[in-house]
């Protein structure tokens, strides 16, 4: 996930800031609330981290980019936890090897804590101070980042806990009834025309989502909401998974070598799946998630429509209200929402794919030093997602908000809405 521009950040309130700072750390603690220290070692696979990883990641960051080079006579908490906590920033030093975080047995959590506890301290003596702009700029990215981590701790749990076949929950969760009603799948038009994209003004944006620029786009449709599980469902029965005409070579060989027959929690009977809150009945009405992005492309293929691009997709957000289920809801789990003819659920639930590749923006440029290194670096062979989850913090996401991943990721709380019209 990406990190962002730090020229837009040096208006922000530092009591507000130092408030804010105060809430989203105590949000990753109690996050891991319900966890024992043995859940928060554990790596499910090179993809996922540790939830004590993210833990000591997050703190890193603070301690690497503001207290390290900002904080007169500061010294590092501990010299070796650079090597441990560094993710991919070349330009900061060696680091673990990615798939061997899950083998970090020390250090231990409570010392992950003590870690934590400290650096929380230095930053709010940075700002109780006064810092200087550039650096409440980089306290104010770190907090974005943090958001990311949040969910990321979330998702990577839930891969987790689902390797574990006691399927023990992170906790019980509130949710309505499994809603068997389905919408009929209505689609907005938009008209041809020349559309602004990415985000402008001063308030916070990652780097990726700038700068503004203008796009072309011919006449197209969105659905009015997220593509749900019985439709999903529908696909699978139907023999989507079987079909080799329906998905992208690569996805084809993905299938065929990874087994996939049906989204990666849904049972073999295709009528429960596995949540943060242990199994479930699927609710038909629900968005299905955890979908790939080949997944998606082949479901769009075989309902006669294809996957929007991500222009599309923000020209139509846009002009929405960021309203829809996310982490602070705390259902921790995609829900139905019956809207009848009214464009729904763009914003949380789940991260739509589209069919756009993750690159640069006209006129991108990465900011120099080793932030620069988090987003401009990963702009190949990935696609983008939009909207958030409801696992994202409401306060993290906006319509221009680009998120990206591997064709093949489905851990994440990924979903599908389809487009019509040449793209």
């Amino acid at each position: 996930m990406p990190l962002g521009s730090l020229s837009k950040q040096s208006s922000a309130s530092q009591t507000a800031l130092a408030e804010r700072f105060c809430q989203t750390r105590a949000l990753t603690t109690a996050l891991i609330a319900p966890l024992a220290a043995e859940d928060c070692v554990v790596q499910s696979m090179p993809d996922a981290s540790p939830a004590k990883w993210h833990l000591a990641h997050t703190t890193w960051f603070f301690e690497q980019f503001v207290l390290g080079p900002h904080a007169a006579g500061y010294r590092d908490f501990d010299a070796r936890f650079g090597y441990l906590f560094n993710s991919y920033y070349e330009t900061v030093g060696d680091r673990h090897r990615r798939a061997d975080r899950g083998l970090l047995t020390r250090p231990t959590l409570e010392q992950v804590r003590t870690y934590r506890d400290c650096i929380d301290e230095g930053i709010s003596n940075v700002l109780a101070g006064g810092a200087h702009p550039d650096v409440t700029a980089l306290i104010e990215l770190g907090l974005h980042h943090e958001q990311q981590h949040q969910e990321l701790l979330l998702t990577d749990l839930k891969h987790l806990l689902a390797c574990n076949p006691l399927h023990p929950t992170y906790r019980e969760l509130e949710g309505s009834e499994p809603a068997d009603d389905v919408e009929p799948l209505l689609f907005y038009q938009c008209p041809e025309g020349i559309y602004e994209i990415g985000h402008s003004g001063s308030a916070f944006s990652f780097d990726n989502e700038t700068p503004r620029h203008r796009v072309f786009l011919a006449p197209f449709a969105l659905a009015h909401r997220p593509i749900s599980n019985a439709e999903y469902r529908d696909f699978v029965r139907d023999g989507g998974y079987t079909k080799a005409q329906l998905w992208m070579s690569d996805g084809w060989t993905t299938v065929q070598t990874q087994g996939w027959n049906r989204p990666i929690y849904w049972n073999q009977a295709l009528d429960g799946e596995f949540t943060l809150g242990g199994e479930r009945e699927i609710a038909a009405a629900a968005p299905v998630s955890h979908v790939s992005w080949y997944e998606a492309d082949a479901f769009a293929r075989w309902a006669g429509a294809r996957l929007p691009t991500e222009a599309e997709w923000e020209v139509v957000a846009a002009r929405q209200p960021v309203e829809g289920n996310f982490l602070d809801d705390d259902l921790l789990h995609p829900a139905a929402r019956g809207t009848g003819r009214e464009l729904t659920q763009l914003f949380g639930d789940v991260w739509e794919w589209t069919s756009s590749a993750y690159s640069p923006y006209p006129g991108f440029a990465p900011a120099v030093g080793a932030i620069g290194e988090y987003n401009g670096k990963f702009m190949v062979n990935q696609l983008v997602l939009r909207g958030g989850s409801c696992v994202t913090p409401a306060s993290h996401i906006r319509a221009t908000y680009r998120n990206f991943f591997y064709p093949t990721a489905r851990w994440q709380f990924a979903g599908i809405r389809l487009a019509k019209g040449s793209a």
